[in-house]
C-alpha cells in the first residue's frame, strides 16, 4: 500500500504527533508498505528516504511550522500512485491533505492528536466570553473538517468519549493508540547521567514535555516543594522545552526549590531513554493529554507513576497497578510521590506492573489496526461515504432528552 502522512510537525521536532508519525511509519515499512511523510521545511538533513519537505516560518521556541505551498509537490503527488491519505493535523498541512484527497479522488484519514479547544488561551484576549466564544468556533471548524474524512483514529477511549459526547461524532472512527518501540528502553542505561549530575543516592522524579501552561508544570512544582519538605533526599528532572521555561525556573525559585529542580532544556529523543532510566519515578500533571504517550514512554522504562486522573493519562495508568491517579492539586500528587518514595517495595511492585503493561503497546499490532482503517477508508471513498458528525444544535436536544 502506498500512504501519505501529512504533518506539520515532524523531526527535528520531538512531540507526541511526530512520535506517532515515527512508530506507524515504522512498523507499516517494516511490513512493506511505502509511507511518504510530508511535513515542514526545518534546517534539518533528512536519513530517511521518502520524506518531502514544505517551506516553513520559524516559530517561537526554535521550531518551523509548514506552509501549504508547494509546486514540487504538486507534481510529486500523481507520480506516487498513492492509495490514502492520512493527515495528523487539520489545518494548514491537514487543510492541504484534505484538498490533495478531493483533487486526486483519494480517502482520507485524519488523527485527532490534540484536545485543540484547550489551546484558545495562547490567543491573547482572556475575557471568558470570548475564551468561550473562540472554543465553540474551533469545535465547530473541526466538526467541519471531520465531515471531509473517510475515518477518524482516535489514540484513547477518553478521547473517543470527548469526540462522541462533546462533538457529536457517529461513525467511521477507531481508537487506536500510538505503539512504542520497546527495544530501545531495554538497552538504555541511566547510570552515565546519574554520575553526571551528581544524583548519587537522591530519589529522581521525571517528567518530560512541552513547557507550556496546558502541561499544568506550576502544580508539579508545588507537588515537588511539598514532598520534598519529608523527602529532602528528592530532586525533579523536567526534560524539554517551552514557553513557560523561565516562568517555571522563577517559580522553583520562590517555592525554595530551585536547586533541587533541574531543567534539561531539548533533548534529542534518542536521549530520553537514559534520562528516564536514570530515574526512580514518574510524575506528571498534564490534563489535555489525548493518549498519555510519555506516560506510556515511562513504564516502558519500568517507572512507576504518579499521575493526575485525567483524559488520556488513565487510558494507559491503572491507578494502584502500576502507580497512583491523584487529583489535580499539589497536595494529591505530594502524597502519592511521598507514598512510592516511602515504600521500595511498592516501587518495585509498580515497576513490574509498569514495564508488563507497556509490552501491550506493540507498534506492529497497532499498526495492523491502522491497516484495516486504511482498508476500510478505500471502501468508503468508493461509495462515496464520509464520517458524519452531528450538528451542534441537534447534539444539544439529544442531551436534554436524556
Amino acid at each position: 500500500m502506498h500512504i501519505a502522512y501529512f504533518t506539520n510537525f515532524y523531526l527535528p521536532v520531538v512531540n507526541g504527533v511526530v512520535r506517532s508519525v515515527q512508530s506507524f511509519r515504522d512498523a507499516l515499512s517494516t511490513m512493506g508498505h511505502n509511507v511518504f511523510v510530508f511535513a515542514q521545511e526545518d534546517n534539518y538533513e533528512d536519513t530517511e528516504p521518502f520524506i518531502f519537505r514544505y517551506p516553513s516560518l520559524p516559530l517561537p521556541g526554535d521550531i518551523h511550522t509548514a506552509l501549504p505551498v508547494s509546486s514540487f509537490v504538486d507534481q510529486l503527488l500523481p507520480k506516487l500512485k498513492l492509495d490514502v491519505i492520512h493527515t495528523h493535523h487539520p489545518f494548514l498541512l491537514g487543510q492541504t491533505a484534505a484538498i490533495k484527497a478531493r483533487d486526486h479522488n483519494l480517502p482520507l484519514v485524519f488523527t485527532f492528536h490534540t484536545q485543540y479547544q484547550e489551546y484558545t488561551h495562547y490567543i491573547p484576549i482572556p475575557q471568558e466570553q470570548v475564551q468561550e466564544f473562540l472554543k465553540n468556533t474551533v469545535m465547530n471548524w473541526l466538526r467541519e473538517f471531520m465531515r471531509k474524512c473517510q475515518h477518524i483514529v482516535i489514540p484513547s477511549e477518553s478521547m473517543r468519549s470527548i469526540l462522541v459526547d462533546e462533538y457529536g461524532l457517529v461513525d467511521r472512527f477507531t481508537v487506536i493508540p500510538t505503539g512504542i518501540d520497546i527495544a530501545p528502553y531495554k538497552t538504555a542505561n541511566g547510570s552515565a547521567l546519574r554520575a553526571e549530575w551528581g544524583w548519587h543516592d537522591d530519589r529522581i522524579i521525571i517528567s518530560a514535555g512541552r513547557l507550556a501552561e496546558e502541561k499544568n508544570w506550576a502544580t508539579l512544582l508545588q507537588a515537588f516543594a511539598l514532598a520534598q519538605k519529608s523527602q529532602p533526599n528528592i530532586r525533579l528532572v523536567l526534560v524539554g522545552d517551552g514557553p513557560q521555561a523561565d516562568a517555571l525556573r522563577q517559580l522553583a525559585g520562590e517555592l525554595g526549590v530551585g536547586e533541587r529542580v533541574l531543567f534539561t532544556g531539548k533533548v534529542p529523543f534518542g536521549e530520553i531513554p537514559n534520562y528516564l532510566k536514570a530515574a526512580d519515578l514518574f510524575a506528571f500533571a498534564s490534563v489535555t493529554e489525548t493518549q498519555g504517550l510519555v506516560t506510556l514512554e515511562a513504564m516502558a522504562a519500568g517507572l512507576p507513576v504518579v499521575a493526575v486522573s485525567a483524559s488520556g493519562t488513565r487510558d494507559i495508568l491503572e491507578n494502584g497497578k502500576q502507580g497512583f491517579m491523584v487529583e489535580n492539586n499539589a497536595q494529591g500528587l505530594a502524597n502519592g510521590i511521598i507514598q512510592l518514595v516511602e515504600s521500595p517495595s511498592l516501587m518495585s511492585r509498580f515497576k513490574s506492573a509498569a514495564l508488563r503493561k507497556s509490552r501491550t503497546f506493540d507498534s506492529q499490532r497497532l499498526a495492523k489496526k491502522m491497516l484495516k482503517v486504511y482498508e476500510q477508508a478505500i471502501q468508503d471513498k468508493k461509495e462515496e461515504k464520509y464520517v458524519t458528525v452531528e450538528e451542534k444544535t441537534a447534539l444539544a436536544a439529544q442531551k436534554v432528552g436524556t
